[in-house]
């Protein structure tokens, strides 16, 4: 069985009625701990084949880009 997901609290402290920045502390935490990515991920059912392949497509993104850093880095091009 699935252990349940534990659940993360996040505090946002409003300081002199600034709710504006306040707003804005709390999307940019959001955006950090990938909470937008998770929520679009888990909008609709994602069967585990297109998982699979969404995450391979990813990690060839991840490979290439890695590569292109180090070949710049090293002079290549």
């Amino acid at each position: 069985m699935d252990e349940p997901e534990t659940t993360r609290r996040m505090q946002i402290i409003v300081r002199d009625n600034n709710v504006d920045q306040a707003l804005r502390a709390l999307k940019k935490k959001l955006q950090r701990e990938g909470v937008y990515r998770e929520m679009k991920l888990r909008r609709h059912y994602e069967k585990p084949s297109e998982k699979r392949a969404r995450e391979h497509a990813a990690a060839v993104r991840r490979a290439r880009k890695m590569e292109r850093k180090r070949m710049e880095r090293d002079g290549i091009k």
